[in-house]
This record gives structure tokens, C-alpha cells and sequence, in this order.
């Protein structure tokens, strides 16, 4: 039993996806929703008032769960670590892996991780750690997943088959239990047009709770440029939300790139200024403006930094509105609070100050499970002896989440 805190009546966690091979065969349902295939898949757990509800991406409590191989009909034999002479992705943080190794958390991972490893993360591993943390629900994100389009000037039509490929991969993962697992899906940003129509399928076939895109710049467009309206429109239509989750190694232009292989210094910077580069894009450079049902996240970048910007862009809106900002109605604080959402990590203890500032409607969990910086399996544990009250963790835990990914409050 929990010794920290009494837990809210709900919690749901963002999650991440460990690509493991699924059992089953995909079923997709033309009704919008996931569907179990088989009447023997395993009946959800009953919620009792003292379990969290978890989710992976922005509603009910998330958690992450890591795509660490996928299956093999979508492997092919050139991995290449590096494009021409730059290391990217997971290999651009693992640039100097010898001195990783010398750490003192390496061997404490490679233990803690092993027999979920071992079992290739599948859907059924994923499901155990989550009834280890004491998660119901995870909506699920990838980890190497967020590494797959981040080559500038990418050919669209292999990005788009990319996205394809990894959202039927999913749909297949959530069907071991289509109830706790939820998809959030991947769409290709370097053709809108692939980006809407694999919005519409991830909604419309799999019954995806949300999609999701990295927050950097791509090819030299910002999220606010005229080029992105038809995607902002697409998921308004489909009252379906966003969420942006960053990644530490990209070709894409990054915040922290100029600290080369310390991944100490990248990873400081990388996650909270990108989400901070992006929302304010979305919410003073007049996105939310346009499209004022539209749902945004910006995940696993801490919340610390909210309070700061809100007030940053507050102030720039007065001082320099009139002329870069007329479209806007209101102060670019004001699109966050009706609009916007962020991710609090299970022992971020500014989150109070963020609350003094912002209040709790807007707060939702992760537990940043499979990472290297989890507190797996005590994340929930630690969430709950966070100086804030009861009602905040209930509200953090269940109800924004909850609101964020349209799931029943």
C-alpha cells in the first residue's frame, strides 16, 4: 500500500509505446473505435477508488511507453546511424556511449529494464508495468518512434509511409486490451495533405484518442505559417487533440544542438524551449485564435516554465501587438488557459507555483516510464506526495487528462 498520500478517486498517465510484437491481428473498427478482436482478451481491471487511471498522450493519467524494437515485416537491413557524417536520433545522445556506461545509472536501468526487455515490450509487458505503477489507462507515444521523421527534407511519401506503418503497428499493440491501451497517432509534417488524411484514418478506423507531432521547426516553416491551416482544421473538425512531445537527437534544427554529444546539457534545453518555441506559435501566433475548439499538449517538458512564458508573451502582446499580433483577441495567456494543456513529471515540485499562477485545469500526468529518468515503479507514489492539495492531484490525475483526450470525467 501507498504510504504517501491517499490517492484521488482516478488517475490517468500519458505512456510511452514499446514497440513489441503484438499477438493478435488487427481488427479495424469503421466506427471510429478500437475494437477487441478476440472475447478472450483480457477484461479490463476494475477502477477501485484508490487506483490511477493512466494514459499515454494529454487526457486520462498517461504513460509513456517506449518503442524499442518494431516488428520485423517493418524493419529493413540499412539502420543507418548516421546521414551524411551527422549522428541522429537516439545515436546523436548515445554519441560518446562509453562514457554513459561509466554512470552510475546505467547498470540501475539496464537491471531495472531487463525483464521487460527480455519479453520484447510487448503489449503484455506493457500492461504488467502499468498494474505494477497501478495505471488503468495509458495513451500511448512512441520513444524511437519520435526519431523516424526528423530528417530535413525528407521525401514525403516515404515519411507518410513511415507514419502509416507505425500507426497499423499500434492499432495491433492497443488490441491486447483496446480498454486500458489507447493510440495516439503519428502524422507525417512534411506534407499537410498526408498529415490530414492519416488524421482522418487514425480517428475515423483505429479510434485514436489523439495524434501527435515533435514540436520542431521543419524545413524552415513555423507552426503558425498559413502551410499547417489544413491539419489545425482537420483535428478541429474531428475533435481530436495534439500533442507535441519532443525528442533528444533530431536533423531537424534543435534547441541544444550547439552541446553537440553532452546529453546532459542537450537534454536541459531540448525538451521545455522547444514546447515553449511551439506554444508560442500556437497561442500568439494566432492558431487558437483560428481555430478556438482545437485541444494542444506540450508533453514531458516539465510545466515549470509556463508561468514565465504566459507572462512573457502577455507583456510582448502589449507592448508590440498592434502591429505583429492584430488578429488576436485576447492576450496569448488567455488561448493557453481556454486551450492548452502541460504535462507535469511525478516529482516536479514547481508545479505548485504553476498552480499559484495558472491554476489546475490545465495540468496533466506522465510518468516518463520507460526512460532513463523514470520514477518507475514508484512515480505515482511520488506524484501523490507532491506539496499540492488533494483536489489538484485528483484534477492532474483523471479530470484534465480526461477532458484533454475526450475521455468519460
Amino acid at each position: 500500500m501507498r504510504q504517501a498520500a491517499a490517492p484521488p478517486t482516478r488517475c490517468i498517465a500519458r505512456s510511452k509505446a514499446t514497440c513489441g510484437r503484438s499477438t493478435r491481428p488487427a481488427t479495424a473498427s469503421r466506427h471510429g473505435a478500437c475494437t477487441r478482436p478476440f472475447s478472450t482478451a483480457p477484461a479490463p481491471r476494475a477502477r477501485s477508488e484508490s487506483t490511477p487511471l493512466t494514459t499515454t498522450g494529454s487526457g486520462v493519467t498517461v504513460r509513456r511507453t517506449e518503442v524499442n524494437h518494431g516488428p520485423r515485416r517493418l524493419q529493413g537491413p540499412d539502420l543507418r546511424l548516421a546521414l551524411h557524417g551527422k549522428p541522429w536520433g537516439r545515436i546523436a545522445i548515445d554519441a560518446d556511449r562509453s562514457k554513459r556506461r561509466q554512470g552510475r545509472n546505467y547498470a540501475l536501468n539496464q537491471k531495472r529494464w531487463r525483464p521487460f526487455a527480455e519479453r520484447g515490450w510487448t503489449s503484455k509487458v506493457q500492461l504488467e508495468a502499468m498494474d505494477i505503477e497501478g495505471i488503468d489507462v495509458a495513451v500511448v507515444y512512441p520513444s524511437r518512434g519520435l526519431f523516424a521523421l526528423t530528417i530535413p527534407d525528407m521525401d514525403p511519401r516515404l515519411a507518410a509511409a513511415m507514419a502509416r506503418a507505425y500507426n497499423d503497428w499500434l492499432y495491433e499493440f492497443c488490441q491486447e486490451n483496446p480498454e486500458r491501451l489507447l493510440g495516439a497517432g503519428m502524422i507525417s509534417p512534411f506534407d499537410v495533405n498526408d498529415a490530414v488524411a492519416e488524421t482522418r484514418r487514425c480517428v475515423r478506423e483505429f479510434g485514436f484518442r489523439a495524434m501527435f507531432l515533435r514540436p520542431n521547426e521543419v524545413n524552415g516553416r513555423n507552426w503558425h505559417d498559413p502551410y499547417y491551416e489544413p491539419l489545425w482544421a482537420a483535428l478541429e473538425e474531428l475533435e481530436v487533440p495534439l500533442g507535441f512531445h519532443e525528442g533528444s537527437g533530431s536533423q531537424l534544427r534543435q534547441v541544444g544542438e550547439q552541446f553537440g554529444a553532452n546529453t546532459m546539457l542537450k537534454h536541459i534545453y531540448s525538451h521545455p524551449v522547444e514546447q515553449m518555441l511551439t506554444a508560442g506559435a500556437f497561442c500568439a501566433g494566432g492558431i487558437l485564435e483560428r481555430h478556438p475548439r482545437l485541444r494542444v499538449a506540450f508533453l514531458e517538458g516539465n510545466c515549470g516554465w509556463v508561468p514565465f512564458l504566459l507572462w512573457r508573451m502577455d507583456e510582448h502582446w502589449e507592448w508590440l501587438g498592434d502591429i505583429y499580433a492584430r488578429e488576436l483577441t485576447m492576450a496569448p495567456s488567455a488561448y493557453f488557459k481556454r486551450q492548452c494543456f502541460v504535462s507535469v513529471e511525478c516529482d516536479e515540485e514547481p508545479v505548485k507555483h504553476v498552480i499559484d499562477a495558472i491554476g489546475d485545469d490545465r495540468i496533466v500526468f506522465s510518468t516518463d516510464f520507460p526512460h532513463g529518468d523514470s520514477k518507475f515503479p514508484r512515480a505515482v507514489e511520488s506524484f501523490l506526495s507532491l506539496p499540492i492539495s488533494e483536489e489538484s492531484k485528483r484534477k492532474i490525475l483523471w479530470d484534465n487528462c480526461a477532458a484533454y483526450y475526450g475521455l468519460p470525467s
